[in-house]
């Protein structure tokens, strides 16, 4: 099992930017892809971005394309996301998740993850 610590979260204005941090640790974090997701309130949680094991792919969500990436250092075993030009509706607990062992890919379906943060709260104002 790996275990996902979050951090970065906090409260910022809209058009501004926050990198976001997960620490990961067990050795089940190798070969797998990761995921940044995220749950505002009354809203199901989304995929926003995923990252293959190797960094060199990545996939976002269209609301965060252009504005948001993805990556991640192997050797310190943590994975990022900078977010960029942030906006209200980017406000959510954002989660890092490891995809399933045996995912492929950049899935962005929340069933392709587990091992879930407890998540950091990013609150945006206008």
């Amino acid at each position: 099992q790996v275990q996902l610590v979050e951090s970065g979260g906090g409260l910022v204005q809209a058009g501004s930017s926050v990198r976001l941090s997960c620490a990961a640790s067990g050795r089940t974090f190798n070969g797998r892809t990761m995921g940044w997701l995220r749950q505002a309130p009354g809203k199901e949680r989304e995929v926003v971005a995923a990252i293959t094991w190797s960094g060199g792919a990545t996939n976002y969500a269209e609301s965060v394309k252009g504005r948001f990436t993805i990556s991640r250092d192997n050797t310190k075993n943590t994975v990022y996301l900078q977010m960029n030009r942030l906006k209200p509706e980017d406000a959510a607990v954002y989660y890092c998740a490891a995809g399933r062992i045996g995912v492929t890919g950049l899935p962005m379906g929340t069933m392709s993850y587990d091992s879930w943060g407890q998540g950091t709260q990013v609150t945006v104002s206008s």
